[in-house]
Parts: C-alpha cells; sequence; structure tokens
C-alpha cells in the first residue's frame, strides 16, 4: 500500500496516520498511486467560487450565478445546493428552493481569464492537456516522472495547492489509467477531493453505482434500462457484450464498456468538435407557427455560419424546442449527405417545428444544431430535388457578399421579418 500527502505531495509506502514529512493527515491511500497517469481535473463550483474569492462577504452565504426570472442557474455554491439548487435549474425554481441566495450575474471575461491560468499550469507539466469545457479538462502525465522528479499523483497534489494559491479557487481530482475512470474518480470526492480508481479494480467500485451515473445515459434510455432490468452497473456486468450490442446497439456497446472501465480514448490536445449549434430563448413565449418559424430560421443561419467557420458540415440534424414549462423536446433527422447550409437546416427542421405547433403549445426556446460532424466537402446533389443544388449556389454567393460587404449586404424577407419583430 502507498499513501500519498495532499500538503507536502509526499508519496511512500506503508501506513501511516500523518504524513512522516510534515504531519499532514491529508493523506490518501491506494496500492497504485505510483504507476497510475490519467487525471481529471475539475473546476469545484467555479463560477460561483470565482465569485466568492473576489467578495470575502460571499464566503458563507449560498451564491447562485445566473440571471433573469426566465434564466436558469449557470452554476451555485456547495450551500446553495444542500437546499437543491442544481445547475441548469429554472431560476424561479432555484429562488423557490433557496430564497436567500445572492445571485450574480456572470462574467465570462472573468471566468475565462481563471481557465487560462489553469490550463497553463496544467501544460507547464505535459503537452497533453484536453480541456473539455472552461472548468474541467484531462491530463495525460505519462512520462514526466523524469522530467519533474516525482510521479504523477504527487505532481497533482502540488497543482492542487497551486491552483488554490495563485488563482484562490479548488479542484477536485481523478486519477486513473484513463479518462472514463478519471471522470468517474474525481465525482467521487468533492469540493477539493482526490480519488483513485484503478483499472483493475473497476468492476468492484462502479458495480453499486445507478447506470445514470455513466456520461451518455440520460433520464430516457436510464428508464429503459431499468424497464429492461439494468438498474446498477453491475446489471450490465453481468451480461456479455454481444447480449447488449443485441439489445441496444452502439450505445449497448459503449455502456458496456464502461461498466467495466473500458475506455480507449487518449488524452489529445486537439478536442474534437462533436456539434455545431444555435439557439434562442424569448423574452415572451411563443405560440404562433409563423413567429416561430421566423425565429427556427435565425437559428439555422446562425447554426450555418459557425459550421462554415469550422469547415465542418453534420450528418444529423436536430431541432431543440423547450416549452413554457421548461419541457424540453429534441427531434432530429439522418441525412444521407452531410450539410453546413442553412437552406438545407431549415428545409430539414421546419416540418419537425410544424408538427410541434399543432397543438398551440407555447415555447420559450428554439435551437437547431447539427452532429455526426465530418470536414466539409462539395455541396450535396440530390436527383429527387435538383433544385438543391442551385439552392446551395445562390447561399454560397450570398455567403461571399456578405463576407466582402457585411452581413447587412444581403438578407432574406424572412430576416428582415424577424428584425422588425424583435426591434418592436
Amino acid at each position: 500500500m502507498y499513501f500519498l500527502c495532499r500538503d507536502c505531495s509526499h508519496l511512500d509506502e506503508g501506513h501511516a496516520l500523518a504524513c512522516p514529512r510534515c504531519s499532514s493527515s491529508r493523506l490518501i491511500f491506494h496500492p497504485q498511486l505510483p504507476t497510475l497517469s490519467v487525471a481529471h481535473i475539475d473546476c469545484d463550483a467555479f463560477f460561483a467560487a470565482i465569485e466568492k474569492r473576489d467578495n470575502p462577504d460571499l464566503r458563507d452565504k449560498p451564491v447562485i450565478v445566473g440571471g433573469g426570472k426566465r434564466g436558469v442557474v449557470a452554476t451555485c455554491c456547495y450551500i446553495a445546493r444542500l437546499d437543491g439548487v442544481r445547475s441548469a435549474m429554472p431560476m424561479f425554481k432555484a429562488l423557490k428552493a433557496c430564497p436567500n441566495a445572492v445571485v450574480i450575474k456572470p462574467n465570462g471575461q472573468k471566468y475565462s481569464e481563471a481557465s487560462r491560468q489553469i490550463r497553463a499550469k496544467l501544460e507547464d507539466m505535459t503537452p497533453l492537456v484536453q480541456m473539455v469545457s472552461i472548468d474541467e479538462g484531462y491530463i495525460d502525465l505519462s512520462g514526466t516522472m523524469r522530467l519533474h522528479g516525482r510521479a504523477p499523483a504527487s505532481q497533482l497534489a502540488a497543482l492542487a495547492r497551486e491552483i488554490e494559491r495563485d488563482v484562490g479557487i479548488t479542484i477536485s481530482i481523478g486519477l486513473s489509467g484513463n479518462r472514463f475512470l478519471a471522470k468517474m474518480a474525481s465525482e467521487m470526492d468533492k469540493p477539493r477531493g482526490f480519488a483513485v480508481i484503478d483499472p483493475a479494480e473497476a468492476a468492484s467500485v462502479l458495480g453499486p453505482m445507478p447506470v445514470s451515473a455513466i456520461h451518455g445515459v440520460g433520464p430516457a434510455f436510464a428508464s429503459k434500462l431499468a424497464r429492461d432490468g439494468f438498474r446498477l452497473i453491475s446489471d450490465v456486468q453481468s451480461v456479455d457484450q454481444k447480449s447488449m450490442i443485441g439489445r441496444y446497439g452502439e450505445s449497448g456497446q459503449h455502456l458496456w464498456q464502461r461498466a467495466h472501465g473500458i475506455d480507449h480514448r487518449p488524452v489529445s490536445a486537439d478536442r474534437e468538435r462533436k456539434s455545431v449549434s444555435a439557439e434562442r430563448t424569448f423574452n415572451e413565449d411563443i405560440s404562433s407557427r409563423d413567429v416561430l418559424t421566423d425565429r427556427l430560421w435565425s437559428v439555422c443561419e446562425e447554426t450555418a455560419n459557425r459550421a462554415k467557420k469550422h469547415g465542418v458540415a453534420g450528418y444529423v440534424v436536430t431541432l431543440k424546442l423547450k416549452t413554457n414549462t421548461f419541457r424540453s423536446l429534441t427531434r432530429s433527422v439522418t441525412l444521407l449527405e452531410a450539410t453546413q447550409l442553412a437552406g438545407t437546416l431549415f428545409r430539414i427542421t421546419r416540418p419537425l417545428l410544424d408538427k410541434e405547433t399543432l397543438g398551440g403549445t407555447s415555447y420559450r426556446l428554439i435551437g437547431v444544431g447539427i452532429s455526426d460532424l465530418h470536414p466539409a466537402g462539395a455541396d450535396q446533389i440530390d436527383l429527387i430535388d435538383p433544385g438543391i443544388a442551385k439552392r446551395a449556389a445562390a447561399e454560397r454567393a450570398v455567403d461571399k457578399a456578405r463576407d466582402k460587404f457585411g452581413e447587412a449586404a444581403v438578407r432574406t424577407g424572412r430576416a428582415m421579418r424577424f428584425e422588425q419583430q424583435r426591434r418592436k
């Protein structure tokens, strides 16, 4: 058995109640501490922690970072979480659960600067740093022991102290042999935590957890799994991989591999873009199909512009709606050819929107996204719809005109109508 002191990074073999070097009792024990090298770094209640750092009067108060009566919680501190407040919760529900909370409008510039500071510290340790959001990322410290003169576990303990000292917030660390288990470990000890999972013990550690603990298993899939008798990860472990694939296809294979702690994804400095999307939250709920259709065109254009900027096209087009009761709806279509064109996105999603507006439901948000991304190629030629090539050429011509003369150079009637409505 090995132990690591989180206050001085001393790593040694044996058992101890306190660190023999600094007398700290903040020790963690694991037989594989000297050998594991893949870690997940997660900032604790990041936005709220930055706000508390900058205003010490907030230290012992429940803090919610978000805004607007129709907004949602971006994040909240752990004090607010004791009252049931959670990220993405509608603001009115959060304030009902925690009426004494201090609500602070997000400050993206301040959070981005703190994130850059943390990333710089990670990159000082190794170039294998993969940030997956502003407040979390993976790091692979394989082969760095000779460079830094100590094991990855000791380096990570020092990193946590440096971030507390220089950035003024705390982080939680998960250490393992792959990304999935490192992420699971970081969730096990929060806040200011440090947990370890060896791949060899993955089955026993993960088994008692609910299947929803596995990333990618949302509420709908978890409910289906429960109906089929898979409530715990151990239930999945008891079935062979072929059976899971037969039941659930690629999702079954993913689930089976993660239940056994298998994850072959490397830590890559070049983060792979998974999707491109845009969405709009309305100031007032909208039930009019015509008005919603105008809003749909707006988000199709924005999604297309982002896809073109990144040079990608997607095979899967998704319409997202949120009702006035905060119920989210998503409707997806898989195309034979990938697209990045606003016209194609609109043509695909408009019938989906029409179906959802038949009953006069009011909506507070609309969004469009593309996924299953690939590098953008030539525009598709459709023998069933020969006009698509002409429409694509027209859109490309509009793009060139806007690039040369500005966004207002060419406007569609629908976009102009949307702008007039917005100004009213």
